[in-house]
């Protein structure tokens, strides 16, 4: 009887799923601050990155990798991971970012990749969108490590079983 009484349990588990779409820090840390909330309080978490939100999942190094001209001008463009990236207001050519971590570590608040690797730790199931690599000409290389590759009909599946739903 206990068996069955655990497995009940498991199923009646919270669940909460977040699509991270914008490339910009203070989204990607609310999307992770979300998530690591939810983790905490026992739900289980999907983020699905799809276009611009997969620049948080780039490695901060260059890995070299087969590309087309196209393909590495995407590369070029977008930031190099989740340090590299970009505010939504107030930018200001690149200081915004600055601004934010320096108030951030001024409060003890974690950075966006600690905020992710506490996500991964916690386990966050973190989904990179495989259409939106083959666009950008992303390959698994240069993403960091620990990430499930899906499409939208994976996390459809677990957005129809979640009852919070977040699009970022």
């Amino acid at each position: 009887m206990e068996a069955i009484t655990e497995l009940s349990s498991a199923d009646t588990k919270e669940r909460t799923t977040i699509v991270l779409f914008s490339g910009d820090m203070d989204k990607a840390i609310a999307a992770f601050i979300i998530a690591n909330g939810a983790a905490a309080y026992d739900h289980e978490v999907t983020i699905f990155f799809t276009f611009w939100g997969l620049n948080a999942l780039r490695r901060d190094e260059v890995v070299k990798v087969r590309k087309g001209w196209l393909e590495r001008a995407f590369g070029w463009m977008m930031p190099r991971g989740a340090k590299k990236m970009g505010l939504s207001k107030m930018n200001f050519m690149g200081m915004g970012p600055k601004m934010i971590q320096h108030v951030m570590n001024k409060h003890n608040a974690l950075s966006l990749p600690q905020l992710i690797e506490l996500a991964q730790e916690q386990g966050v199931k973190l989904v990179a969108c495989t259409m939106t690599m083959d666009l950008l000409g992303l390959q698994k290389e240069e993403l960091i490590d620990g990430l499930t590759y899906a499409g939208v009909a994976a996390y459809l599946g677990d957005a129809s079983e979640a009852k919070v739903n977040l699009f970022i």
